[in-house]
This record gives C-alpha cells, structure tokens and sequence, in this order.
C-alpha cells in the first residue's frame, strides 16, 4: 500500500521526497549514484531535469461503505483514515479521533473492498 511521493526515473518508479527543486530517491540494495544512509536505505539525488515524473501516490479503499485513505498495513490489518467528512459516522465505525476532524482505526484487510491507487 503506498501512500507518498513517487518518482519515474530511468523507466522504473522510486519513492521520493522533495527538497526543494530536487528529489531525493530511494532503493532498498546497492546502485550506482546511490549513497547508503543506513543499512538496507540507499538514497541518490536528482535535479528536475533526470527525472520524468513527480506524482503523489494515495491508495484508498471502502470499509463498511465508507470511503478510506490506507495509511499503513500490518499484517492482516489496514490502519484506515476516514475520509467521509461525518463525524457522527466516524464515530458509528468506532474510529477514534487522531485530531480534530481526523477518524482513523485498523481494519481487517478482508472486510476492505475496492482498494486502488490514486495518483495526484
């Protein structure tokens, strides 16, 4: 489940993070270009002009007929923000309120329907 910033470069996608007018990208084993920043984290800088495409990266699903952004997952769980904009129905879900305005709660990844990957 990704939810985060993702960059097209050299025709594969790599997870990203802005800085600025550069990106910074991310890989799990050893490249060329690639600095390791700790065990298993390898990171390369590009400017605007390596890279292709900077798009965010959102998947959201339905949870008992509500709509959903899918934060993480953990084993057979979705740790799920609500998405609805009514409180009274947040609250109906048992969702607790992370700050004001914000339902969040784990879900069984069996009772999650329609999961997709939104690109913004």
């Amino acid at each position: 489940m990704r939810d985060g910033y993702v960059v097209a470069w050299q025709g594969r996608e790599y997870d990203a993070s802005p800085d600025g007018d550069n990106v910074r990208i991310y890989r799990s084993d050893a490249a060329d270009g690639f600095e390791e920043v700790r065990p298993g984290r390898y990171v390369r800088v590009l400017t605007p002009e390596d890279y292709d495409e900077l798009v965010y990266v959102r998947t959201t699903c339905t949870w008992r007929g509500a709509p959903f952004i899918v934060l993480a997952e953990a084993n057979s769980w979705l740790r799920l923000e609500y998405t609805g904009g009514r409180a009274p129905i947040a609250r109906q879900l048992g969702l607790e309120e992370f700050d004001f305005g914000v339902y969040q709660g784990w879900a069984p990844m069996h009772e999650v329907s329609d999961l997709s990957e939104q690109r913004i």
